[in-house]
């Protein structure tokens, strides 16, 4: 299977609007800094009222795929939720709290100011701490993964995201002495996960229900997608238009940032992958095990470092760093698996 036919237009570039979307942000930012300005007072509870608008846009369409009822089908084939279950939420976490702090608290201690690294490190955290809801979709697909496993793997992660997120996050920024109030991460929790979560679960079960499945995949579905990339490259540009100064005073930083990032993406594929084989599970089932835990359910993560430190702030830029990062390093653990497959009993 080819990832570079049928990765999809924008996905397959994603990396490149991104480096586009820093350009624009950071040229609008430094031409029209009053025009900024104003975007970044309409603000409610600390939540910036557009780019939580394009936040939700970019969210709810992966949320009503989610098909809920699948997750019945777990019980026939559970070690590949397991393996899911236990990478994303006893080790990923954890792992990327210690790659963040090993490279951006000491190794990288010449080149980053303390106070910044603390910011960058709360990024990573909450990169760490989301796992993939919708690209591991197309990973999955491109590795010839088992859709429908694929989906209860996903559905089980979004219902595990609302009772873990919050304590685990809170408890790794704690132990960073990275303070923030538990009520704004619940908040931002509720807002940017069980808002489009259950109007997602409400809508799908009223389209399906008036329209068909047929009409739903086909028709509504694919105009959602532009949507989804329309909100991520609005924001993006939003967010570099606050982070211009940050950025040309510290273009070094975006590499430093990558670092950690791309080593703990590596990592947490590799338990995944190589656990899965040992378990002699199916390789159609081992790889979106495997990426799931290893890509990043950025858009959360975006939403939540906004609402908790701000637009211009450093964790936000660190987890618009993993969208960068994200696309060019699963492409080649796409790659990987498919080389590998016969290394699995089908």
């Amino acid at each position: 299977m080819s990832e570079d036919v049928k990765l999809p237009f924008f996905e397959r570039y994603l990396s490149a609007w991104v480096v586009l979307c820093i350009i624009v942000g950071v040229l609008l930012g430094k031409t029209f800094p009053e025009g900024v300005n104003f975007l970044g007072k309409f603000e409610v509870a600390q939540v910036n009222i557009p780019v939580a608008i394009l936040i939700w846009l970019m969210i709810y369409p992966m949320m009503v795929q989610i098909d809920f009822s699948s997750i019945v089908e777990a019980g026939k084939k559970p070690k590949g939720l397991i393996v899911t279950l236990v990478v994303n939420w006893l080790i990923k976490p954890f792992s990327m709290a210690v790659f963040a702090a090993i490279f951006l608290k000491y190794l990288f201690s010449a080149f980053i100011d303390p106070s910044l690294a603390k910011e960058y490190m709360a990024g990573a955290i909450l990169l760490g701490a989301a796992p993939c809801t919708a690209m591991v979709f197309v990973w999955s697909y491109l590795t010839d993964g088992d859709p429908a496993y694929t989906l209860v793997q996903v559905a089980v992660n979004d219902l595990v995201i609302l009772v873990a997120f919050v304590p685990i996050v809170k408890f790794l920024l704690g132990v960073n002495d990275i303070i923030v109030p538990y009520d704004t991460l619940i908040y931002s929790t509720l807002l940017f996960v069980v808002v489009p979560l259950t109007g997602g679960y409400i809508s799908r079960v009223l389209l399906l229900k008036s329209k068909g499945q047929d009409w739903f995949e086909n028709v509504f579905l694919k105009i959602l997608k532009p949507v989804t990339i329309l909100g991520l490259l609005l924001t993006l540009v939003i967010l570099f238009a606050f982070q211009g100064n940050i950025i040309i005073e510290n273009p070094l930083h975006i590499l430093l940032i990558a670092v950690p990032l791309s080593i703990q993406t590596y990592f947490i594929f590799a338990i995944g992958y190589f656990w899965s084989k040992k378990w002699k599970l199916s390789h159609a089932i081992a790889s979106p095990a495997a990426m799931i835990g290893a890509s990043n359910f950025f858009e959360l993560s975006v939403a939540v470092a906004i609402s908790l430190f701000g637009l211009k702030s450093g964790a936000a830029l660190a987890t618009v760093v993993g969208v960068l990062t994200e696309v060019p390093i699963m492409l080649s653990l796409v790659k990987f698996s498919n080389k590998t497959k016969h290394w699995f009993n089908e």
